[in-house]
């Protein structure tokens, strides 16, 4: 996933406070203030020479309405069936709630994830035993959030991708054409499910052949758990982000990655780069699979050479000499 990294600091523990869904609400609400951007607030600022306190007072009701009807997408959170049933996990989403004794860069981002739908796979994800507990981000991207999240069995990464975001609707290119996902409907909610789906089983198919990446555990609406890939420090880095000391020897690693993944697992990644390379313990680790297609799909060859291209080009910045010619050769096995 293009994104940024999110930086985690760990901060002075605050008193944990016990919070239900009808308060969420009320918060989320709060916090949606920019909902009214003709609104004069200023009436609610203290003025001495205001005398007429009951129109004031009038005032501030209409406005509390409002700022319960910004918040209305938060409202299901108070049915008695929703409430009970996320009060069974609302001290493991502590982190993803921005409490405890994390602080985030971004503060606002249960209002952009988190919504019913999300909330209801992430609740079945929970009861399942795939996830524990869901901390703090350490990525985010156009498409998707990306937390540390823990399970019985140890540190997890939990891909969430938004549900509505119309960034999808430019991925058509990478689902139409792909017979794995012949008939789909181009309504967002479905695009973005199969688009996990898709993510999941390239995951699964270039491990299986080989290529080093996360391992895809499972999968739920539009929610993805993987392997995690860093320490308890955070992530490790991506290639983007480090300098290497042998660009020569991990070109010819990369080179040959995606070599395994075009002729052993019969894919073109389609978005190889610099961002979706991860060094993790010392060796290189390739994410963000959502876009690769099989190799008879239109435009496979198409986004074979431009990943090929945009890995010489890393290269030769790098002062390595890689030729584009010869390097593509090498990956279809000419």
């Amino acid at each position: 996933m293009r994104g940024d990294n999110i930086a985690r600091r760990k901060g002075a523990k605050r008193r944990s406070t016990k919070r239900d869904w009808t308060d969420l609400a009320k918060e989320q609400a709060k916090t949606n203030l920019d909902a009214f951007p003709d609104q004069d607030w200023s009436e609610f600022e203290a003025d001495d020479e205001r005398s007429d306190v009951e129109k004031q007072e009038k005032s501030i009701d209409k406005q509390l309405q409002k700022l319960d009807d910004a918040g209305s997408k938060f409202h299901w959170m108070k049915e008695k069936k929703y409430a009970q049933m996320f009060s069974k996990i609302e001290h493991k989403l502590t982190g993803a709630l921005g409490v405890g004794q994390y602080d985030w860069v971004d503060r606002r981002v249960f209002d952009q994830v988190f919504d019913q739908s999300t909330l209801m796979a992430i609740y079945k994800l929970m009861q399942q035993d795939h996830i524990d507990t869901i901390e703090w981000p350490i990525a985010r991207g156009k498409e998707a959030h990306v937390f540390y999240a823990t399970s019985q069995s140890g540190p997890i990464a939990v891909k969430i991708f938004h549900t509505s975001n119309a960034v999808f609707k430019g991925l058509m290119q990478y689902i139409e054409g792909d017979p794995r996902f012949g008939g789909l409907r181009r309504r967002h909610r479905e695009l973005v499910n199969v688009w996990v789906q898709k993510e999941h089983r390239n995951l699964m198919r270039m491990r299986k052949n080989g290529v080093r990446v996360p391992e895809s555990l499972t999968t739920h609406k539009n929610v993805l758990v993987m392997e995690y890939l860093g320490d308890e420090n955070g992530p490790s880095p991506r290639l983007r982000d480090i300098g290497i000391e042998e660009p020569e020897e991990l070109f010819k690693s990369l080179l040959e990655q995606l070599r395994m993944i075009w002729q052993e697992a019969g894919l073109a990644h389609a978005d190889f780069s610099e961002y979706n390379i991860m060094i993790h313990q010392g060796e290189p680790w390739i994410i963000d699979a959502g876009q690769a297609v099989v190799q008879n799909h239109p435009k496979a060859k198409e986004f074979l050479v431009r990943d090929v291209t945009r890995l010489v080009q890393w290269a030769n910045r790098n002062g390595v000499e890689a030729d584009l010619a010869e390097s593509t050769l090498h990956v279809i096995g000419g």
